[in-house]
């Protein structure tokens, strides 16, 4: 979580409790929402839980364009609306990089999800201008021009240096969870339960056995049981998230 979503949050817990009614907004979770959003929104989530702030999580199709940033999620807390409350990870541009650049993915995968609430050829439009505005992000940033081999490896360099700082600990402070540990569960667990055109993402996460305990022991304590939209069992369990 950025600095002003964290000085968001302890501002509104100060001056008043935090509302019953606190939403965060989100693409539709089962047919449009795509990887890097899932990801930055169960961050969100995780953060909010450990913090025992409630929220509920709105499903818009429209709600890239209902955020003052235009980016999700977001959240509506009383008069107030905050967004962009990920900071940009090495995951997030290895994601980008899949959903966007990647031909397979891109044609198979993230076209169909992201046009899906819209009809032709508005979709195939949408899709192809949020593809050209992706790429042209990529190539300032220095990953247009990058290899999926490439792309993987520094996958490969954040999961070890991620592994060795968590060790075996149960979160990346020991007995404590925290922001970090919410953002590094929204993007692992994302992608280790997205369903992509290879499994080479979710393996290179597999290959370290304590992220993936990790992430089971965060969906376990704050998930489990309060997602009314599944049931208790372990999403792990259930297979992909999105379909």
């Amino acid at each position: 979580m950025s600095l002003a979503a964290e000085a968001f949050v302890s501002q509104i817990a100060a001056a008043e409790p935090w509302p019953e009614n606190a939403a965060l907004y989100q693409q539709m979770k089962e047919e449009q929402i795509l990887l890097s959003d899932n990801a930055s929104s169960l961050a969100v989530q995780a953060f909010l839980q450990m913090c025992s702030l409630p929220v509920q999580v709105v499903c818009r199709p429209n709600a890239e364009y209902m955020s003052p940033s235009g980016k999700v999620p977001f959240i509506h807390v009383g008069n107030q609306v905050v967004s962009e409350l990920g900071p940009i990870v090495q995951f997030v541009k290895a994601k980008l990089y899949l959903q966007w650049c990647d031909d397979a993915t891109v044609e198979e995968i993230t076209h169909p999800r992201y046009g899906s609430p819209y009809p032709w050829p508005l979709n195939r439009i949408l899709a192809y201008q949020k593809q050209w505005e992706v790429r042209r992000k990529m190539k300032a940033i220095g990953w247009a021009g990058k290899s999926l081999e490439q792309v993987l490896e520094d996958v490969d360099q954040c999961c070890q240096a991620l592994s060795q700082r968590l060790g075996t600990q149960p979160y990346f402070f020991n007995k404590l969870p925290t922001e970090l540990d919410a953002l590094v569960f929204g993007h692992l667990f994302t992608i280790l339960t997205t369903q992509l055109t290879s499994d080479e993402l979710s393996e290179k996460v597999k290959n370290y056995s304590n992220l993936v305990a990790f992430c089971r022991r965060i969906e376990q304590q704050y998930f489990e049981g309060r997602d009314k939209d599944s049931s208790s069992t372990s999403r792990f369990s259930k297979g992909p998230l999105l379909r």
